[in-house]
C-alpha cells in the first residue's frame, strides 16, 4: 500500500551506543547519553535539501550519499514507496570515527524519520522491522540494536528463509552503573579494524572470551563488582593493538589499576563502567591525560525517540 506523508517535519534523537564491552564482539551492545538529532520534512520539490551542524559537519554529504538520506529511502521503500523530496537538518553531537555509533545513530535515525513521516509508520514498520533493515545496513546488529531499544542488548542474527535475520533482547542496566568515555582527536575506520582480526584464535582465548562474555550479562544487571573481570577480551582488542597504540596504553593502564575499561566497538574511545564516586571520576580523567576528552555518560535507558520538532 503506497504510504500518506505527513505534512509537519518530525525530529528524533538517537543515542550513542558502545559495542562489544570487551568480550561480546558483535552481539553486545550498550546505549549511552550522548544524542544526535534529526529533523525531516517531506517536500513536493524532488531532491534532498540537507543542513549539518556539528561533529563531523564538513565531511557529511549533502546529497543521496548521505547515511540518513539513504537509511530514511530504504524506511520509506519498507513501508510503499518514498516522496519526492526531503529537507534534513543533522546536529551531530557523536564523534564521528570513534567507537560510539555514529553511524548507527544515521541509520536509526533514518528510519525512525521514515517511520514518522508516513501516517501510521509505527504499526507498518515495528522495531523488530527496523532492526532487521539496520542490520543490513550497518553490517552487525550489536550498536544499531542499542540505537533502537537502549539500556544494553544482546543481538545475534538466525538464518530464516536463506537469509540472515538480526534479532535483540533487552537487558535491565544496574542503575548504579555509569560510563566515561575517553575520546582520542583521532580517528580509526571499522573497516581498517576489522581487517586487523585474525581468522582464528587459539581455544584457550575462546572458552575465557566465552566465559566472560556470559558473566557480563550478569555483571550488567546485579553484580558490577564483577565488571572488570567481566570486561576481559580475548577476542579482538589485542589484534587492533598498532591502530590505537595511545588507546592501548590506557587501556592497560587503566585495567592494571582494576577499573573496568575496554575499546569502545572499533575504537579508538576508550570506555570505561563504574560505580565510583566522583573522586574516583577525577581519578579517572587525570589517568588519562591530554590525548584524550574524558567524557562522563549515563546508561540511556531508551533508544530512538521522537520528540517535538
Amino acid at each position: 500500500m503506497k504510504p500518506t506523508f505527513k505534512a509537519q517535519p518530525m525530529q528524533v534523537q538517537i543515542p550513542a551506543s558502545t559495542a562489544n564491552l570487551g568480550p561480546g564482539f558483535d552481539c553486545l551492545g550498550l546505549a549511552l547519553t550522548m544524542y544526535d538529532r534529526y529533523i525531516a520534512q517531506v517536500q513536493d520539490e524532488p531532491g534532498v535539501d540537507i543542513d549539518v551542524t556539528g561533529e563531523g559537519a564538513d565531511d557529511v554529504p549533502r546529497n543521496d550519499k548521505n547515511l540518513v538520506i539513504k537509511a530514511m529511502y530504504k524506511g520509506f521503500e519498507f513501508l510503499g514507496g518514498k516522496p519526492r523530496g526531503i529537507a534534513l537538518r543533522q546536529l551531530n553531537v557523536i564523534p564521528h570515527g570513534r567507537g560510539l555509533g555514529s553511524s548507527a545513530s544515521a541509520i536509526v535515525g533514518g528510519l525512525s524519520l521514515a517511520r514518522a513521516l508516513v501516517l501510521g509508520g509505527n504499526d507498518r514498520m515495528s522495531n523488530e522491522d527496523m532492526l532487521v533493515i539496520a542490520n543490513q545496513m550497518e553490517g552487525h546488529p550489536d550498536n544499531v540494536a542499542a540505537a533502537i531499544y537502549g539500556s544494553a542488548n544482546i543481538s545475534w542474527q538466525d538464518l530464516q528463509h536463506g537469509h540472515m535475520v538480526a534479532q535483540s533482547v533487552n537487558i535491565d542496566v544496574d542503575p548504579r552503573i555509569s560510563a566515561m568515555a575517553f575520546i582520542p582527536a583521532t580517528a580509526v575506520a571499522t573497516s581498517k579494524a576489522r581487517k586487523m582480526l585474525p581468522e582464528s584464535i587459539p581455544h584457550p582465548d575462546a572458552v575465557r572470551n566465552s566465559s566472560n562474555a556470559a558473566l557480563l550479562v550478569h555483571a550488567l544487571q546485579h553484580r558490577p563488582d564483577l565488571l572488570h573481570t567481566a570486561t576481559a577480551d580475548f577476542l579482538h582488542q589485542s589484534y587492533r593493538q598498532d591502530a590505537m597504540p595511545h588507546s592501548f596504553a590506557l587501556l592497560t593502564k587503566l585495567r592494571n589499576a582494576g577499573v573496568a575499561a575496554f575499546i569502545s566497538g572499533a575504537g579508538p574511545t576508550v570506555l570505561v563502567l563504574h560505580v565510583g564516586r566522583p573522586t574516583e571520576a577525577d581519578e579517572l580523567r587525570r589517568a588519562a591525560g591530554e590525548k584524550f576528552i574524558a567524557t562522563e555518560l549515563g546508561i540511556a535507558r531508551s533508544g530512538a525517540s521522537l520528540i517535538s520538532a
